[in-house]
């Protein structure tokens, strides 16, 4: 990647521009959350099981909903991410929801600088990796963070997704990671019409590139699921098909749209 092309602050800014439209936003729904309802979708709570008495640390955990959410399942929780906007407000909303997760802001790869624990579980999810250029540091980061025996678990959108347009009428890019994806947007996932402009350098990850640090990094994979929707409604040209199930429509169920992965630190 160009020199020229610092990501980390064009990718810190686009965070933090949007953060005041996501709190808005009923794609985020942040009044109902603040009375009590879970951010978290079936497919990780399934995968989570009970974690009770778990320590979790959540990569690029955004505003802190599902962070939260997790605390309120009774686990401790440290939520991390870029944008110092959006960690501001999960500090307000850990106020708000009279929380106890705890938030720190910083580039995911310089966490070591900034944390020195192991957790039970690591966990990320839905759109996270397409913002790192190196998976295999990544993973590095998911190891250094997990106790002997600590579980990761990734939810993510599947690589096929990201290589449509943004009308899924034709192949726009290349699944494979071979350059840095540098673009500018009008609105946002959680509101189209937001009269917001964003840029982004963002990479697509393919599964080979996902997996195989994980495994070099002393992780086992105990389960790998491909799933025919997403439970967000987060792209276009999407209809609901069953209860907060989306699909494209003109592309049904011939598509992955996200993928799971639960893996096992080894001793």
């Amino acid at each position: 990647m160009s020199k020229e092309i610092n990501y980390i602050e064009i990718n810190r800014k686009s965070w933090n521009n949007r953060i005041d439209t996501h709190l808005k936003s009923e794609f985020y729904d942040l009044d109902n959350f603040v009375k009590g309802n879970t951010s978290l979708k079936s497919i990780e709570l399934n995968l989570l099981g009970d974690i009770r008495g778990k320590s979790i640390l959540h990569l690029q955990c955004h505003f802190g909903q599902d962070s939260i959410s997790l605390n309120r399942l009774d686990a401790e929780v440290t939520g991390i991410d870029l944008s110092d906007k959006a960690i501001e407000k999960a500090k307000q909303l850990v106020k708000k929801t009279n929380s106890n997760a705890n938030f720190i802001c910083c580039d995911i790869y310089d966490l070591p600088n900034h944390l020195e624990k192991q957790f039970d579980i690591v966990f990320t999810s839905y759109g996270t990796i397409n913002w790192l250029p190196n998976l295999d540091k990544w993973a590095k980061i998911v190891s250094n963070f997990l106790k002997p025996n600590g579980q990761f678990i990734f939810v993510e959108f599947h690589p096929v997704v990201w290589m449509f347009d943004d009308e899924f009428g034709k192949i726009g890019y290349n699944y494979f990671n071979s350059k840095p994806i540098v673009e500018s947007q009008s609105g946002t996932y959680a509101d189209r019409n937001a009269k917001i402009t964003l840029e982004s350098v963002t990479w697509n990850h393919g599964l080979c590139e996902v997996i195989n640090p994980l495994i070099k990094c002393g992780l086992s994979i105990m389960d790998f699921q491909e799933y025919d929707y997403s439970p967000y409604d987060c792209f276009e040209k999407t209809i609901e098909f069953e209860p907060k199930k989306y699909r494209i429509e003109h592309l049904g169920n011939k598509i992955p749209m996200v993928y799971s992965i639960v893996a096992r630190k080894n001793n």
